[in-house]
């Protein structure tokens, strides 16, 4: 068994019990040396109040910042703030189930993949198990040096494979290189990782609600900027009163014009309530929960999101 309810109960964490049906996974790739380890310590660093499980074959893989640790055990590391770091070895599915049977479950489970591993691959992998529900690949690249690794011919595929798969991109180390070399790599990426967005990075500084599903449509509570890491971000909600056609604004929410890393809401249509989640390029509408409220938040690339615009744009997809 991977992690056990008594190893948990040891590291002073979770104790064993059926969670919620549906727990969101992501899973993260990229090639060694992208920063796969940075991003993941400053989404601990800064994960405002959510339980994050981070997956990783061994700890020596990932190692998390010693300032994070409150506890360690052999299969198991308790980081302060209700995270955890969890060594799975060969058995990444009899870990993901030892996760949802912790009480209380992680708000979000982060699989690390190796730097050679293909994240599509795990990810269906998570999409057949009972209980979880794939949130998003994410791909990290070294801006000064991905475009030369996938012309190499011994990695060249994997890393090709590894952007085709991704839904968000994070173009990590982009103080190394110059404004030319990062316009030329954007148009590359485009091609070569069409279903993605890109996220400029320094260090790995991404907000966590750009990469996880963790964004409340709870309009009211909402500022219009989202936390200290990222002034190139925007995050703006909009109240959705009335009655929409879902699949006209999951339409709109894709156009790469808008910038847009994230979003997601609940909008009122003919059929009832509507979720409307959008990652990368890709979209999802599906029925609400019943207490779901209407109301869109969206997490732009670009601080200068045109909200008004957006707004025409969401309101042209009226129904009413």
């Amino acid at each position: 068994m991977f992690v056990s309810g008594e190893l948990c109960k040891r590291a002073g964490f979770f104790k064993p019990k059926r969670c919620d049906p549906m727990l969101s996974v992501s899973v993260i790739g990229g090639y060694l040396g992208a920063g796969k380890t940075t991003l993941v310590n400053h989404l601990l660093r800064h994960a405002g109040g959510a339980r994050l499980a981070i997956l990783v074959n061994e700890f020596g893989a990932l190692p998390i910042d010693e300032d994070l640790i409150e506890a360690q055990d052999d299969t198991l590391i308790s980081i302060a703030g209700g995270c955890i770091c969890c060594s799975f070895g060969n058995d990444l599915i009899q870990a993901m189930l030892d996760l949802a049977a912790l009480s209380p479950p992680p708000d979000h489970v982060l699989i690390e993949s190796s730097g050679v591993a293909l994240p599509g691959a795990i990810a269906a992998s998570v999409s057949i198990l009972d209980g979880f529900q794939l949130d998003g690949i994410i791909v990290v690249v070294d801006a000064e040096t991905i475009q030369d690794q996938a012309q190499d011919p011994y990695i060249g595929d994997t890393i090709t494979r590894q952007l085709a798969d991704a839904n968000s991109v994070v173009v990590n180390k982009i103080d190394l290189v110059g404004a030319d070399h990062l316009t030329t790599l954007t148009a590359w990426l485009a091609k070569v990782a069409p279903n993605a967005t890109l996220i400029h990075a320094t260090k790995g500084a991404v907000p966590k609600d750009a990469l996880l599903q963790n964004l409340s449509p709870d309009v009211a509570s909402l500022p219009q900027s989202i936390d200290h890491t990222a002034a190139s971000f925007g995050r703006a909600a909009f109240p959705m009163p009335g009655q929409y056609i879902a699949a006209h604004i999951a339409a709109v929410l894709v156009d790469p014009a808008w910038k847009l890393v994230r979003a997601k809401g609940f909008v009122d249509t003919v059929d009832g309530v509507q979720t409307v989640q959008v990652v990368g390029r890709r979209s999802n509408v599906s029925p609400a929960p019943k207490a779901a409220k209407p109301g869109l938040v969206v997490i732009s690339q670009s601080a200068t999101l045109d909200i008004l615009a957006l707004q025409n744009a969401l309101d042209a997809c009226r129904s009413d």
